[in-house]
């Protein structure tokens, strides 16, 4: 019984703080590091994709705070994993320090593009960005996974709604973080000022 009370409160905690939320250009978030996220996500995605996706993201992961760091190890920004910095560095050498918050979001958006491709089937972009945001969370498996079952249970797996749909019977998936994590990012992105 203590445990689904915390999950609850938990899991309702997470969803109330989404909603009061300021939108991604809401003078309330620092403009410091925006030259960076303009800059990779047009090297990673090209001219005109809408960069604040990712300023987005930075505050869903650390509150745009360069010294964060979380309980796993994830650094920056970004909040990515030294392991996978290491392997992001190997395909862009000129990435220097994760710790250094132009190259932790030089990675972060590099990341994320890799993660975008993987997810190629034909989706509207908020679709296909929310299995990016989810898989840079959940881990791309996780969203695989999550996937299979919504397509089994007969859902058109090409759409976030099913994914949120079967979440709770995707075994060794803590979906209610990713669930929460992707809708702060979209929450965001859609709120007028």
């Amino acid at each position: 019984m203590r445990k689904f009370v915390l999950f609850v409160f938990f899991s309702f905690t997470l969803t109330s703080i989404a909603f009061d939320l300021e939108s991604v250009d809401s003078k309330k978030w620092t403009k410091k590091y925006d030259q960076y996220f303009s800059k990779y996500t047009k090297r990673f995605f090209g001219a005109g994709f809408d960069w604040r996706w990712f300023k987005a993201q930075a505050i869903a992961e650390s509150n745009i705070n360069s010294n964060a760091k979380s309980w796993v190890g994830a650094k920056g920004v970004m909040q990515i994993m030294p392991d996978t910095f290491a392997e992001i560095k190997k395909k862009n050498p000129s990435f220097l320090d994760i710790n250094e918050p132009r190259w932790n979001i030089a990675a972060g958006i590099y990341y994320d593009s890799v993660l975008y491709e993987k997810w190629h089937s034909d989706r509207p972009l908020d679709d296909k960005m929310s299995y990016t945001f989810g898989s840079y969370n959940a881990g791309f498996g996780n969203i695989l996974r999550a996937q299979k079952v919504a397509k089994k249970e007969g859902h058109d797996e090409r759409y976030w709604k099913s994914i949120k749909d079967v979440a709770p019977k995707v075994k060794r998936w803590r979906h209610e973080e990713t669930l929460n994590y992707v809708e702060k990012i979209k929450f965001m992105m859609k709120k007028e000022e």
